[in-house]
């Protein structure tokens, strides 16, 4: 049996079904699908790696708003809220990006934002900051914020 820190949620961006999908099979590359419609999935079920080199890429050209996690491996904090990343990577996907950025190996970026506490949430529609959530938040409070941003 899998455990629940192995499997995202990913809403099928067609008939708003949920599904669960097991990362390891995102990490390895297949495409899912959706159970009710057998719609593929979106491939940012999962967050994405974002980095000072990629950023222009991933975030400033996204064509969804990003929520972007400023973490570090050794914050505690940081560490508890990524669980929570990973589902609303998954429930938001197709209509959100959600990507991590380390901030001791992207000291440009982290510097661009101002990151002074971790773990940072960055809500940005086209590279521009529109929402701050700093600290450890329910996800609750991180969904309504991103929504608000989204609508």
């Amino acid at each position: 049996m899998t455990s629940t820190a192995e499997i995202t949620l990913v809403r099928c961006p067609s008939c708003g079904a949920t599904n669960r999908v097991p990362v390891a099979n995102l990490r390895a590359g297949k495409r899912p699908v959706c159970g009710r419609c057998k719609t593929p999935l979106p491939l940012e079920a999962a967050p994405v790696t974002v980095t000072d080199a990629n950023f222009a890429r991933e975030v400033e050209a996204s064509p969804v708003p990003v929520l972007l996690d400023m973490w570090a491996p050794w914050c505690g904090p940081c560490r508890m809220i990524a669980p929570i990343i990973e589902q609303l990577a998954g429930e938001l996907a197709g209509r959100v990006k959600v990507g991590k950025l380390n901030v001791d190996e992207n000291p440009s970026t982290s510097a661009r934002f101002n990151a002074r506490s971790i773990p940072t949430l960055l809500v940005l529609k086209g590279g521009r900051e529109v929402d701050r959530i700093v600290g450890l938040q329910p996800k609750a409070e991180i969904a309504r914020r991103v929504e608000r941003a989204v609508a």
